[in-house]
């Protein structure tokens, strides 16, 4: 009886120290610090680093409260936000539950896979060798995961694809998941609907994409895009070239190599009339048709330009960044005043480009 009486007495008073342990904070007033979680991890392992960092009384109360809610595998690997004023059940719930630090970046609209590879490079989340190894060609082929992805040639990357949005990113998740996320956000936005208006339409996604990054680079406005839809699409259709410019300087600034042998060019180099001969499938002033695929991840404005042009009577345009390209400060700030300017005919293209080209 007295055996039994102290047993129970044992159990009760270890039942008491190790509820303290797991329910009762070790600080009240402990501040908020990064707790790392590797993949591969073990759970004591884990239960030894946060003993380490002060943030539970021990480890042994963090082990028997996993194993006894059966949570020891359900730990998540990632940067967490971790108090010595959260109980070990609070801890442990956020493990179990991935809360993890989220850091945000944002892809704007017009960059191209380049862009994209130096902002993650110069926010140090990851190298751009990363990003391009994966992205560009031959890269990695995510068209059975993203059916929007099958009407483009195996032969380019995932240049227009990558949609260009706010994201919130888990470093430990890997640079191939957030690739999936921006391509999840394209599937999501050319919806249904959309996809089954450019098959109406006789045109593949890929072709809306590729007219879209040309809009997203030559025009700044929704409606001046739609104009300017209208008269690529009518050039095309009449056999008449697109001659486009920021297909010039996408050859100039990002292409590594070409046939030419034109070396990378620098942001603000103007475009010369020998610029214009470079002997490459982006080149829309010396091939005709759209360029070989897209020079840039387009927003969904371009992409719904490119699927609703406006028709107009026009056949030329000068746009405020052909300016910026060609022209001086002056000139620059004087375009914009006026915006795109539109033309019937060639004369009068040609007075506004002597107007703003000087």
């Amino acid at each position: 009886m007295v055996f039994v009486l102290c047993s129970l007495f044992l159990i009760v008073c270890f039942l008491f120290y190790t509820g303290q342990g797991i329910y009762l904070a070790k600080n009240s007033s402990g501040q908020e610090e990064v707790f790392l979680i590797k993949k591969g991890e073990s759970i004591r392992e884990i239960a030894a680093k946060l003993e380490s960092q002060n943030l539970i009384k021990n480890d042994f109360f963090f082990l028997f409260y996993s194993f006894l809610g059966g949570d020891s595998r359900k730990l998540q690997a990632g940067e967490y936000l971790v108090s010595s004023s959260q109980n070990i059940p609070e801890i442990t719930r956020k493990f179990v539950k991935g809360e993890v630090i989220k850091e945000k970046i944002t892809v704007v609209e017009g960059w191209n896979l380049r862009d994209i590879g130096w902002y993650f490079e110069n926010n140090g989340i990851f190298q751009a060798e990363e990003i391009l190894e994966l992205v560009g060609f031959p890269g990695k082929d995510f068209s059975n995961e993203f059916n929007f992805l099958e009407d483009k040639p195996k032969n380019l990357g995932l240049e227009g694809y990558l949609f260009p949005d706010t994201y919130e990113i888990d470093k430990e998740e890997g640079v191939e998941e957030v690739i999936r996320k921006m391509l999840r956000n394209f599937d999501r936005k050319l919806t249904l609907d959309l996809r089954e208006e450019i098959e109406k339409q006789g045109k593949t996604i890929f072709e809306i994409v590729t007219m879209a990054s040309l809009l997203e680079k030559e025009v700044k406005t929704k409606e001046d895009k739609e104009i300017v839809s209208g008269i690529l699409w009518k050039r095309l259709e009449n056999n008449v070239p697109l001659q486009v410019d920021a297909t010039i300087t996408y050859i100039l600034r990002y292409k590594t190599t070409n046939p030419e042998g034109v070396a990378p060019r620098p942001y603000g180099a103007r475009i010369s009339k020998e610029d214009l001969q470079i002997d490459s499938p982006y080149n829309t002033y010396k091939y005709l048709g759209l360029p070989l695929g897209p020079i840039c991840n387009p927003g969904l404005d371009s992409i719904l330009a490119a699927m609703y042009p406006e028709d107009s009577g026009f056949w030329y345009y000068l746009s405020p960044w052909v300016a910026e390209l060609r022209s001086s400060p002056a000139s620059l700030r004087s375009a914009e005043d006026e915006g795109t300017i539109f033309s019937e005919t060639l004369e009068k293209h040609n007075i506004a480009k002597e107007k703003y080209l000087r």
